[in-house]
């Protein structure tokens, strides 16, 4: 899909950065935090290389990455096998 944004001539010479990637970036943010996107839709639409790449987009857009009971559960399973054994 693509999307067509007209800005007035005044207020595109301001230099803060690409505008469509802003604008992707923050489509993709709004997408996450209302639930529409997954991280990994959001890494994917992005083209980022990681997660990693992907939550911190999402922090600097001021949307914090949850975390489902699923993950949680998923962490502590890895974790008891990561324990050490007793002798």
């Amino acid at each position: 899909m693509q999307i067509t944004l007209e800005i007035p001539d005044e207020l595109s010479s301001a230099t803060f950065g690409d505008p469509s990637q802003i604008a992707l970036e923050a489509l993709a943010a709004k997408a996450y935090e209302e639930g529409v996107f997954s991280e990994e839709q959001v890494r994917r639409m992005l083209r980022l290389e990681s997660c990693w790449e992907a939550r911190a987009m999402l922090s600097k857009h001021g949307v914090w990455p949850g975390t489902s009971v699923e993950d949680v559960l998923g962490d502590m399973k890895t974790l008891e096998t990561m324990r050490p054994v007793s002798a």
